[in-house]
């Protein structure tokens, strides 16, 4: 079984708080990292499951069992009975896990009813980190990181993926409440595929499809509900320079992105007009996601001027503030470096980190050249500070 980077910080949490929430896209392995864990588990979508649950309820609430709760917004009624069992002993810590695949309709039933009882935390598909094994590290980007998607099955990839967003468009969409049909939002997936890595254009998607662009915009929250797209919002600085502010859209699995756009294999993908996109796209999700499995409080953005200075991404933890450019090559040149660096001066950044395909890093504590593998043990490292504060804490 691959071990979960986020796995520590659940046990963590069950420590600290009588209940948790993990939250991310439907099969990426919540189930699976909760069951790992231990406890009772009960599938709320299934019927069969929520009689057992209410028949069971009395017994699991008076013992000592940690209970699991897949998809828990699908049955709101739970929300209560939760309240009630964590207010009757508020000392006993680790009771609960929650499980949900469509983040706005679970977090509003959390903050209705289990607000200062319970910690979110959010699993992604497997990261570069989770993943050891070299084959499964060098067809991450193509396929994704779903378990069934092709990182550990590459046959069943683009299949898997296309099928995946059927289902999403035909039953998870419509479940969370986008109000149009899967054929308008099938197309609405394609064009954002189309416009991975760019900014976002409310009015432009709108008047593709016929909408308005209040309409549109609410059409791609329900999809950064469902956890499919990450909008990057711009980072705003008091410069004498004018600041694009229209966030970046970026797919959250490459997998999912590449079977939309139709690649199906490595050569497809390196000889795509979308390749470079797709590649910050990837890496901006392994960062981002790595921070949060860590539990590394952070804020990331995007930075572009109107005369075309940029910074992929905008990494803000603590003290730090990181500048980072992202390149498909594998000899980032003098220029790159330069344009990075007078970028981050812009924004007074403590580091400068140009990530590319590198096969030898440079650079020291201000400025680096590296690959995937050196910026990610970098951010790694974010977290060991906090480790050991919270060790000191515990001591105290």
């Amino acid at each position: 079984m691959l071990r979960r980077a986020s796995a520590p910080l659940l046990r963590s949490t069950l420590r600290r708080f009588p209940a948790a929430t993990i939250v991310g896209p439907r099969q990426c392995g919540k189930t699976t990292l909760a069951r790992e864990i231990g406890g009772e588990y009960f599938d709320l979508e299934q019927e069969s499951d929520r009689v057992r649950l209410d028949l069971e309820w009395p017994r699991l609430t008076a013992g000592r069992t940690r209970v699991i709760l897949d998809e828990a917004q699908t049955h709101p009624a739970v929300f209560p009975r939760l309240r009630a069992a964590i207010d009757a002993d508020r000392s006993r810590n680790g009771r609960f896990i929650l499980l949900g695949s469509v983040s706005p309709a679970l977090m509003r039933s959390v903050s209705e009813s289990l607000a200062g009882r319970m910690a979110v935390l959010e699993l992604t598909p497997f990261l570069w980190t989770e993943l050891k094994a070299r084959p499964m590290r060098s067809r991450l980007w193509l396929m994704g990181g779903f378990p069934d998607g092709g990182v550990r099955r590459p046959a069943s990839f683009p299949q898997w993926a296309s099928s995946y967003l059927r289902l999403m468009t035909e039953r998870d969409l419509p479940a969370l409440g986008i109000p149009c049909t899967p054929q308008v939002t099938q197309k609405l997936l394609r064009m954002l595929a189309a416009l991975d890595g760019q900014q976002w254009n409310a009015s432009e998607i709108g008047r593709s499809l016929g909408l308005n662009y209040q309409t549109a915009t609410r059409y791609v929250d329900f999809i950064e509900g469902a956890f499919l797209l990450r909008r990057l919002p711009a980072f705003h600085a008091n410069l004498s320079k004018r600041l694009v502010k229209a966030p970046k859209i970026h797919w959250r699995d490459t997998g999912l992105l590449h079977a939309t756009l139709g690649i199906d294999s490595d050569d497809a993908l390196h000889h795509h007009p979308a390749v470079g996109a797709s590649w910050e796209s990837f890496v901006i999700e392994q960062a981002l996601g790595l921070l949060s499995a860590l539990g590394i409080q952070h804020t990331a953005h995007h930075f572009r001027t109107s005369d075309g200075y940029e910074i992929d991404l905008v990494i803000e933890s603590g003290r730090e503030r990181w500048a980072v450019e992202i390149k498909l090559t594998t000899n980032p040149s003098p220029h790159d470096l330069a344009r990075l660096e007078k970028s981050a001066s812009m924004i007074a950044a403590t580091r400068a980190i140009l990530v590319s395909r590198v096969e030898t890093d440079a650079g020291d504590r201000k400025r680096l050249s590296c690959g995937l593998d050196r910026f990610l043990r970098e951010i790694a490292a974010l977290a060991k500070p906090r480790a050991a504060a919270r060790a000191g804490a515990s001591e105290r």
